[in-house]
């Protein structure tokens, strides 16, 4: 799991047909470095909400691929469906799950505004947390009058100007696009098919007209039934056994019950073990002891000490992870096994001359090592994509062309993990031959066996370059990566050669 993770729940307007949907799912899937969790789709509402997770980098570019996709698929002249809406893809939160911050996340909605606005020609609208002004900041005020409405809006009003892109709509209509935290999408059905008691229900339980807080509610008819349609916002403030039983309360006022709810994408854990310990009246309840949680505990524990899991999966018979995953590994290893020797050098009196440079080693090592670790799991990612690539449809001309253009596009990512695995690799064989020349003379075998290491990454990630070059429709596109590769190779040659010297010179070692 890289360490580094954002969530995006894109909702595209669009649930009638399959073929689109399966088409969304397979941009996103293929993008590397994301993970496609769910897929949730309403024939009423005629909407369709996705949820991935990953890398930034990954999660932001899935983002731009699917909203691209959505609207040469998607006309919003053609559009109908209960759910409020303006745009083919109408709106894109990023929410913070691991290592990434909520302003993280506005940079990131901020760079695919301007993206979106600029070559797609859709105009974008900052909401939430990323919002430019109040008014924007919740999503029902910027989607006021729907697409409809904001279509004669747009060119006339001021304050309906996009925050990015033209102030007109095609058929794409507009897209919403933000930075916000974990909510849950969340809908109840009563035992009823009028419409005004879930619009009189919505209207008691949201914030805005007087309800609970952390809660914006609408009533609809889904499937014959009447519909409560909820996002809670802050769980933790407002949990969602408080919600149902103010529903329940509201809906036996009005002679009816509820028959049903279901959730819209995915629900915190800690959410649902909130409800459990509410319903159950469970006294000193703890979450640790829920089995799962102590076994995935037990699991990192038992991880942290050697990483079995990672080398059960390489020789498994899934070809990812594999040769790219394992360089990169290796280098990781060669990067810690510098910051090893660097360790200890510094406070050693015999070194002191050197120790501020040790320093500056060991930081930087440890910087690579980190990389490289993710690495690993880019690599088998940017693989995946590629394998995903490769099994879009290709029944028409436009499902070849898009097919086509999706192989590139992940090879390419195929090429750029690998890539830059050899850079970093090479680096570290530059700290490497440091530490063999001016570190602790007890463990210069050590330094030396990083820079072999590094060495064996280098050319393992050379290996996967090269691969995926030949891959390539256009192969003069990657004569420059090749060079590249080739001036690394010839680099790492002689920092090798410099790592061999000192063995014999300083260590003494009988080399050949």
């Amino acid at each position: 799991m890289p360490e580094r993770i954002v969530e995006c729940i894109p909702n595209f307007s669009e649930a009638r047909r399959p073929e689109v949907v399966e088409a969304l799912m397979q941009a996103i899937a293929a993008t590397p470095g994301v993970a496609l969790l769910d897929r949730h789709s309403d024939l009423d509402h005629n909407r369709t909400v996705l949820t991935f997770a990953g890398s930034p980098e990954g999660v932001e570019e899935a983002a731009f691929r699917s909203i691209a996709l959505a609207a040469e698929l998607v006309d919003l002249d053609k559009h109908t469906g209960e759910h409020p809406r303006i745009g083919a893809t109408d709106v894109v939160p990023f929410v913070p799950i691991s290592g990434v911050s909520m302003q993280d996340c506005v940079a990131m909605a901020v760079r695919l505004g301007q993206r979106v606005g600029q070559e797609l020609g859709i105009p974008v609208y900052l909401y939430e947390e990323a919002a430019t002004r109040p008014e924007r900041k919740n999503l029902e005020d910027v989607r006021r009058g729907q697409y409809e409405g904001l279509k004669e809006e747009i060119t006339v009003k001021p304050e309906r100007l996009p925050d990015f892109g033209p102030a007109r709509l095609g058929t794409a209509g507009a897209t919403v696009i933000g930075a916000r935290h974990p909510l849950i999408a969340y809908n109840v059905y009563l035992t009823s098919d009028d419409v005004t008691v879930a619009q009189k229900i919505a209207k008691a339980i949201r914030h805005s007209s007087g309800g609970l807080r952390f809660v914006k509610g609408l009533g609809l008819l889904v499937d014959g039934r009447a519909q409560v349609s909820m996002n809670l916002t802050n769980y933790r403030q407002t949990p969602i056994s408080r919600v149902m039983a103010l529903i329940r309360s509201e809906a036996a006022r009005y002679g009816v019950s509820v028959h049903h709810s279901e959730l819209v994408g995915l629900i915190p854990q800690e959410a649902l073990i909130d409800a459990a310990v509410w319903h159950l009246q469970l006294d000193q309840f703890s979450a640790e002891q829920v089995l799962e949680r102590r076994l995935e505990a037990a699991w990192q524990a038992q991880a942290a000490g050697l990483p079995v899991s990672f080398l059960e999966a390489l020789a498994s018979s899934s070809p990812a992870p594999g040769g790219g995953s394992a360089s990169a590994y290796s280098g990781a290893a060669a990067a810690a096994l510098v910051a090893m020797v660097a360790r200890l050098t510094i406070g050693r009196k015999k070194y002191a001359a050197v120790e501020g440079r040790m320093q500056e080693i060991l930081s930087r090592a440890e910087a690579l090592r980190s990389s490289l670790a993710d690495a690993v799991e880019q690599d088998a990612e940017a693989f995946r994509g590629v394998m995903a690539a490769f099994q879009l449809p290709k029944n028409t001309p436009q499902e070849q062309e898009t097919r086509a253009a999706a192989i590139e596009s992940a090879t390419l990512r195929a090429i750029h993990v690998p890539l830059e695995v050899a850079r970093q690799t090479v680096e570290v064989m530059g700290l490497a031959v440091e530490a063999v020349c001016e570190g602790n003379l007890n463990a210069i075998s050590d330094a030396a066996t990083a820079a072999a290491l590094a060495q064996a990454a280098l050319t393992g990630a050379g290996f996967n370059v090269r691969i995926n070059v030949i891959s390539l429709k256009e192969r003069s596109k990657g004569q420059a990566w090749l060079d590249e590769l080739l001036a690394l190779e010839a680099r790492a040659a002689e920092l090798f050669e410099k790592v061999r010297k000192a063995l014999i010179e300083r260590g003494g070692m009988p080399l050949a």
